[in-house]
């Protein structure tokens, strides 16, 4: 299934997209997409009412789509997770996940503006894979209890500022955190319809110039390992979002250094998870 979030922003009415392309309302299950939905069986409710056409038609045409999850209690992130993508920026490959944490305020929807900061000199692009967690996970003994834990996957857009990452502090937290710096979506689709998610490619283009083209084959840390891992040290709770990390094409590993300017349009995709297009904007 394919849940999602559509109206403006604070007032989105949680759907879902139906098998013939309809866009099916979830306000007579729920209130919204979000951990207590996740947690309480929510999807399997709405699998039931789909296949029951209990659920109606929600007019969507033109209206904004949100992010797919609502109110992420935190975002996890992890970097230098595609060999490539450490190559790249001169890093080492990691022995052990690097994990860094991302203001969950800062989750927008697939289609909204991106905002370039103020002093902003080098706004840049990384093409994720998210995980959405719907059950707590807390000191799995395994990789393989992680698949239980996860909801669903979704595109993101790890937007990151350089500078304020890597130049300003020693955490990375200034560089990631900006306001709108992870849109999300635009569907959150659940893990018997996407299959392997060690096998999906994944792209980004800026003003329809391809910028990166990569496979979630290639992370040093698969997905598992990562929900085992993060479970060791932090709790995840449902409605948690992990980005799992980029590959290589990102504005800082390329020669020219080709930073995000207002008016520069940016769209990405993960196959069977959809398409993002974020226009940038200063703020």
């Amino acid at each position: 299934m394919k849940l999602l979030r559509v109206g403006a922003p604070g007032e989105e009415t949680p759907a879902v997209l139906a098998e013939d392309g309809s866009v099916r309302s979830l306000t007579g299950l729920t209130g919204d997409v979000d951990g207590a939905f996740l947690a309480g069986g929510g999807v399997e409710r709405v699998r039931a009412a789909l296949a029951a056409g209990e659920l109606p038609v929600l007019d969507a045409e033109g209206v904004r789509v949100g992010a797919p999850v609502a109110r992420p209690g935190k975002v996890v992130c992890v970097g230098l997770n595609y060999r490539d993508h450490a190559a790249e920026t001169g890093a080492a490959i990691p022995t052990r996940p690097v994990v860094f944490m991302k203001d969950p305020a800062t989750v927008v929807g697939p289609y909204d503006e991106v905002l370039i900061p103020r002093g902003s000199v080098k706004t840049d692009w990384e093409v994720e894979l998210a995980v959405v967690i719907g059950r707590r996970a807390r000191y799995l003994e395994s990789p393989e209890q992680a698949a239980a834990c996860v909801a669903g996957y979704a595109v993101s857009n790890d937007v990151s500022e350089r500078e304020f990452q890597l130049e300003f502090s020693a955490q990375w937290d200034l560089g990631k955190s900006c306001e709108t710096f992870n849109p999300l979506g635009p569907w959150l689709v659940t893990p018997d319809e996407v299959g392997d998610p060690q096998a999906l490619g994944m792209r980004l283009s800026v003003n329809g110039e391809a910028r990166q083209d990569g496979d979630t084959k290639e992370m040093v840390f698969d997905v598992a390992y990562l929900v085992w891992y993060l479970s060791q040290y932090m709790v995840l709770n449902p409605g948690d979002v992990i980005n799992t990390g980029t590959p290589a094409g990102v504005a800082l590993g390329r020669s020219d250094q080709p930073y995000l300017r207002a008016g520069d349009v940016v769209e990405l995709s993960v196959d069977g998870l959809g398409t993002q297009r974020q226009t940038f904007v200063d703020a």
